[in-house]
């Protein structure tokens, strides 16, 4: 029985995505719920899994090829009884396009382009004869997106290119992805430099015959992104003796790798290995032209977890122990575009800045009795809702409650009119690869402490592996932002438009402070303490408002009456 894989809605304002890269070849064998393909639309990227076991039978779809909600993707074959399929594979009258087309017999019907639809034009030769060019157009990459940058060039001027080899890399507001070639043939022109910014449709190269004549003064050739120099340890040439390393007992295996000097490695492959440790010119590429991808990265990482355990219990045995040896950062040195979105995420906080009145006002919070609570009950709360009891479900608990009681808090302006919601749709800001994301939770308000810490839990984790839909991403009225995680003790955060106000929860972090006991004395404790900031829009809210919901959320933590929420008696 044959099954269609369709586009899926990714959201309820999404109506078409794109194809940006087949996990599968036509004739693999596919697990039930096995990642499929990557399809990518104005709001999120994200996979497509197998609705069955089988075999993937056809791809209809080509990467960078743009279709509706609903169109069919692939066809998968379980292998079940050969009846009449349900779809024919050759009752459409559109040709079949494969992730990887055979390269000695192509098809007789034109392999339809996912990058451009191969335009014919006269082209110039250098002999003064004009000869027929395919014009290679920037494609559109999503409903909203108008425009692209040339990131990076593949090819030069003169090369050969086959149909679907990757011919440049292009990158806009929501993703950024490569270009194949329309056409089989030599490049006669390059028509765009890289950094530079094109509108959807307009030229970026032609593609000749095979052993056409590049035009005499083709555009000038991009210079290469520029990328750091291999790390000082690797800058010698590669020779048997591993480079030294002071602790570490089996450096052999970093041998570094003879790689061209304007090898692009992109920013987040830069970062990941930065926080794995991985010194990218000992890493073998697997990518398109031997690129360096995430995965080389992880599974160069993947030995050295056992190789770096053994050397840290000998550098406790002495007192004295050294240093360890700093790693500088790949990016030390070098100057690189801005990816789109975070010229995105640039402007929107400018903006934020320009459209309300901003401040933050703060107060101090005493968090040792959540402190007690929290140790005491998170192993059966672990037990129970399945994810680890953190701090930040109790803060959340309490901002609802608060913003209840306190409204304009919890409005929006429109106009010359304050709305004033009727739920608390929570925001939760969450740190990731591609940059700062605030997923919603809606009807917080409405929730307990341990269906919220699995909202929280889950939201982060999708947002972090690029799953979230389109729809979680917007609708909030309230946000927190917890800066405390990554050691802060405050911050002044921008509010997140069309909202009035933000909450920055610090780190807590032990401190003496004076209590004062019942009868009026005053004793030296060590207290749980947490610097509460509250960015808030004063066109709509007061000082007065905002200390007056600061003091109300920070009698209800310090309180610490969360027993009924835990389920503790």
């Amino acid at each position: 029985m044959s099954f269609s894989v369709k586009m899926p809605a990714l959201g309820e304002s999404v109506t078409e995505g794109t194809v940006t890269r087949w996990l599968k070849n036509e004739g693999d064998v596919v697990a039930l719920d096995e990642p499929l393909l990557e399809v990518s639309t104005d709001k999120v990227d994200t996979e497509i899994p197998s609705p069955a076991a089988g075999k993937l039978a056809k791809i209809v779809v080509a990467v960078d090829q743009t279709v509706a909600v609903g169109a069919e993707l692939a066809v998968i074959d379980d292998g079940s009884a050969t009846a009449t399929p349900s779809v024919p594979a050759e009752s459409t009258p559109k040709p079949a396009v494969v992730a990887t087309p055979p390269a000695p017999t192509p098809p007789a019907t034109p392999l339809s382009s996912p990058a451009a639809t191969p335009t014919p034009a006269p082209v110039a030769s250098n002999s003064g004869a004009t000869t027929t060019a395919t014009i290679v157009s920037m494609p559109a990459l999503g409903e909203s997106v108008t425009e692209g940058t040339v990131t990076r060039w593949l090819k030069s001027v003169g090369e050969n290119v086959a149909v679907d080899e990757p011919l440049l890399e292009v990158s806009t507001d929501k993703v950024d992805t490569e270009i194949p070639s329309p056409v089989a043939g030599v490049l006669l022109s390059i028509d765009v430099n890289v950094d530079q910014t094109v509108p959807v449709g307009a030229r970026l190269a032609s593609i000749g015959a095979t052993g056409a004549t590049p035009v005499s003064a083709p555009a000038p050739k991009p210079a290469p992104t520029p990328t750091p120099a291999p790390a000082p340890v690797a800058a010698p040439t590669p020779v048997a003796t591993p480079a030294p390393a002071p602790v570490a007992p089996t450096p052999v295996a970093a041998t570094p790798i003879t790689r061209s000097d304007d090898a692009y490695v992109t920013p987040i492959v830069r970062k990941l290995a930065q926080e794995l440790g991985v010194n990218l010119s000992t890493v073998r590429g697997s990518g398109v032209g031997g690129r360096i991808r995430k995965e080389d990265v992880t599974a160069a990482a993947a030995p050295r977890a056992t190789a770096t355990a053994a050397p840290v219990s000998v550098s406790y045995v002495s007192s004295q122990a050294p240093a360890v040896a700093v790693t500088p950062s790949p990016l030390r040195g070098t100057r690189v575009p801005m990816s789109r979105l975070r010229k995105v995420i640039a402007a929107r906080m400018v903006e934020s800045l320009q459209v309300s009145a901003q401040l933050t006002t703060v107060v101090e919070v005493d968090v040792t009795a959540i402190d007690r609570l929290r140790n005491r009950a998170k192993g059966a709360f672990e037990s129970r809702e399945g994810v680890k009891l953190s701090f930040l479900p109790f803060f959340a608990v309490a901002t609802c409650e608060a913003l209840k009681q306190h409204p304009v808090v919890n409005s929006s302006v429109e106009g010359e009119e304050i709305i004033y919601h009727g739920a608390e749709h929570l925001g939760i800001a969450v740190d990731t690869d591609r940059g700062l994301l605030v997923p919603v939770i809606r009807d917080a308000g409405d929730l307990n402490m341990g269906a919220i810490a699995r909202k929280i839990a889950d939201v982060a984790a999708r947002t972090r592996e690029n799953k979230i839909s389109p729809d979680e991403l917007g609708g909030g009225t309230f946000t927190i932002t917890n800066t405390g995680s990554r050691g802060a003790l405050f911050d002044t955060p921008i509010i997140n438009q069309p909202q009035v106000a933000i909450l920055g929860v610090g780190s807590i972090v032990k401190r003496p402070m004076v209590i004062q006991g019942n009868d009026g004395s005053e004793t030296i404790a060590i207290r749980s303490m947490v610097y509460l900031a509250l960015s808030y829009d004063h066109r709509i809210v007061d000082g007065a408002d905002a200390a007056r919901f600061l003091s109300t959320l920070k009698e209800r933590l310090e309180g610490g009456r969360f027993e009924s929420d835990l389920g503790l008696s």
